[in-house]
């Protein structure tokens, strides 16, 4: 797997007010980033303008890889089966292959049969990881992956993240909540704030 994924003196204005500015992170494959900072600082912006999805105020984005990203939003049909709505997505995707072993690393097999609607905060969290995992994206783009999650959920992600490391993907990782991983870059983007 063959990732890289550089900002270069970032800066982000969203409406009249500039969040942040000379922001700069170059991750190599196996490299992790978490960022932190409180609400409203900008961290999911900064996911998206390194996803592509928000123009940056200043400063460059190189890639180099496949990206997946997964913020507040599962974008998973509601009324369809679990099983359904990941079919969906790896049919555009072009991904070979049924969601099973995925569903079965996160605890979702039991679920593949119930909408969408009815899965629990935890739950859609843990099926857009599905969603991550099979894309076999190399640059993962993680917004707040923890919340809803209860301590073997967090475990899962933290082993998820590990092992994507480990098989050379990138990985930058926005939450409040501390994520124990080995030889993780830390980065308090309030140390940015314009």
């Amino acid at each position: 797997m063959q990732a890289h994924l550089a900002a270069r003196e970032i800066a982000c204005r969203r409406g009249d007010r500039l969040l942040f500015r000379g922001f700069s992170a170059d991750l190599r494959a196996g490299d992790a980033l978490h960022v932190t900072g409180p609400n409203g600082c900008g961290k999911s912006s900064l996911l998206r303008i390194m996803a592509g999805l928000l123009h940056a105020e200043a400063g460059v984005v190189e890639r180099t890889g496949s990206l997946g990203l997964i913020d507040e939003r599962a974008a998973l049909a509601e009324n369809r089966t679990l099983e359904q709505a990941l079919n969906f997505w790896k049919r555009l995707d072009e991904v070979p292959g049924r969601p099973t072993p995925v569903l079965a690393t996160l605890d979702l097999d039991h679920l593949r049969h119930i909408p969408v609607r009815y899965l629990s905060t935890g739950q859609r969290k843990r099926a857009a990881l599905a969603r991550l995992l099979s894309q076999n994206a190399a640059i993962w783009l993680l917004d707040e992956p923890l919340n809803g999650l209860d301590d073997g959920g967090i475990g899962v992600v933290a082993q998820l993240v590990t092992g994507h490391r480990a098989a050379g993907g990138v990985c930058v990782i926005t939450s409040h909540r501390p994520l124990d991983l080995p030889g993780v870059q830390r980065c308090d983007l309030t140390r940015f704030a314009a």
